[in-house]
């Protein structure tokens, strides 16, 4: 979805789809890219992610399609898709990687996002599940590390270490934020210089 009013199409569908949600009594909490904009992150122009428990996945995906929008199953077991007539798609997500959904919908903060007071999703767990789904197949690093720079201070980083510890691929994006010196706190490294090495004495002379 391109244009200058891709983010304000994706606010009025965040809210219609909040207010589905809220009008069916499902349980959620905005996740993805807005949750991270809502605390001073990116903006986003194609990102719209809901957390619901796995039981209430039916339910929130009814909901949806009665305010309007078109269901779409995809491949995942993980998610359910639906559409919005301005062609923004929203991603109902049940099984978050490296999350139980319903203890993140327990962490989730309320915010204010665009006039709408809603649960969002707690950093952290944001970014624990941008760092497990870190596979050698889909391994971009540029989202969590823009979540990283511009949010830094408001992440626990030892609770995000901790919960990542299994995955090698989080092991080097911390690696990467200590080499950058994103993390509060830690400065990046001086860049090597030259050695002078001083060597006293007369070398011996080689032999024929």
């Amino acid at each position: 979805m391109a244009g200058d009013d891709s983010f304000e199409r994706i606010g009025a569908t965040m809210k219609r789809a909040a207010a589905a949600l809220r009008g069916a009594e499902v349980d959620f909490a905005l996740a993805g890219s807005l949750a991270t904009w809502a605390r001073g992150g990116a903006e986003t122009s194609h990102d719209l992610d809901f957390l619901v428990r796995e039981r209430d996945a039916e339910k929130a995906v009814s909901a949806l399609e009665a305010s309007g929008m078109r269901r779409e199953d995809p491949p995942e077991e993980w998610l359910v898709k639906a559409w919005d007539d301005n062609d923004v798609l929203v991603d109902v997500i049940f099984g978050p990687s490296g999350l139980e959904a319903d203890e993140a919908i327990g962490r989730a903060e309320m915010l204010t996002v665009l006039s709408m007071d809603l649960p969002v999703m707690a950093l952290e767990d944001v970014m624990v599940t941008k760092l497990v789904a870190l596979t050698e197949h889909t391994l971009d690093y540029t989202k969590p590390l823009e979540m990283a720079r511009a949010l830094r201070e408001q992440i626990d980083w030892d609770a995000v270490r901790s919960r990542t510890e299994g995955s090698p691929f989080a092991a080097a994006f911390f690696v990467l934020l200590d080499g950058l010196g994103v993390l509060p706190g830690h400065a990046p490294p001086e860049p090597a210089g030259r050695v002078h090495v001083e060597v006293s004495g007369t070398p011996e002379p080689r032999g024929e």
